[in-house]
């Protein structure tokens, strides 16, 4: 899975998602895309998830790139922990993704196989998503 090999710092604020994504929120690589519509938090489990369903229907043609990367540490405390005591350990690690950012992009395929694809995926994420293409237009 995704992570970072190395942080400044372990653990990180939980921050605000206001606002759109101006950066990365168009079709660059490929010739579809798929968007978020709405902010959240995508786990790296998450992005792996979104990209075995992509490759196991495409069937290993065309090329996919992912956009985002998880280098948000996320702290849990233990279970049956009283309040207090500081910070919980880091455990897993966040893409923080806004409304707008194209999360995959895919080409080689056709505008069916990548829909499809596309779909597969947006079941793994926790947001919702849309499909665009690479001149806007779909």
């Amino acid at each position: 899975m995704l992570s970072p090999k190395k942080v400044k710092y372990r653990k990180k604020q939980k921050g605000r998602m206001r606002g759109k994504s101006y950066r990365g929120n168009s079709v660059d690589f490929g010739d579809f895309g798929l968007q978020a519509l709405g902010p959240g938090w995508i786990t790296a489990r998450q992005i792996e998830a979104g990209r075995m369903a992509v490759t196991r229907h495409v069937r290993r043609s065309g090329k996919l790139w992912i956009r985002i990367f998880p280098d948000k540490p996320l702290t849990k405390k233990p279970a049956e922990t009283r309040m207090g005591k500081g910070k919980g350990s880091p455990e897993e690690w966040v893409a923080v993704v806004k409304p707008g950012r194209v999360l995959y992009e895919i080409s080689g395929v056709s505008e069916e196989v990548a829909k499809r694809a596309f779909t597969l995926a947006a079941h793994k994420l926790g947001i919702p998503t849309k499909m665009i293409a690479r001149g806007g237009a779909l």
